[in-house]
């Protein structure tokens, strides 16, 4: 069983050494080419459907910690000692995840702000 496993794994690195040397015929890949005409490739349309899926996903996650928040607080005010200590609990994680949905976008525009300054 140790020998069949042994020729196995070999023959397994041959065939990945062999895979990765293939020819590839893509002399002439410009985004002219492609395109099929000598204009250059626009991106504004992609970048804007980004930013528009980022705002929205933004906005959904901001408005579901606030109703999250609002539901744990008047839980937190009606409930038992018991229950409030449990709800402490349960706290700290969304406070976490809260943050992180604030910060997100916050990241995000930051590093879209840097990269777009950069010029090729």
């Amino acid at each position: 069983m140790k020998k069949a496993m042994k020729v196995f794994s070999i023959l397994l690195v041959v065939i990945m050494v062999f895979s990765l040397t293939a020819t590839v015929f893509a002399s002439d890949l410009t985004p002219a080419s492609i395109n099929g005409s000598g204009a250059t490739v626009s991106t504004d349309a992609i970048s804007s459907f980004g930013n528009n899926i980022v705002r929205i996903l933004t906005v959904v996650g901001i408005v579901l910690s606030v109703i999250v928040l609002i539901v744990l607080g008047i839980k937190y005010m009606m409930g038992s000692a018991e229950e409030k200590a449990e709800y402490k609990k349960t706290m700290m994680p969304y406070l976490i995840g809260a943050a992180l949905i604030f910060a997100a976008s916050v990241v995000a525009n930051i590093v879209y702000g840097f990269f777009s300054n950069i010029s090729a």
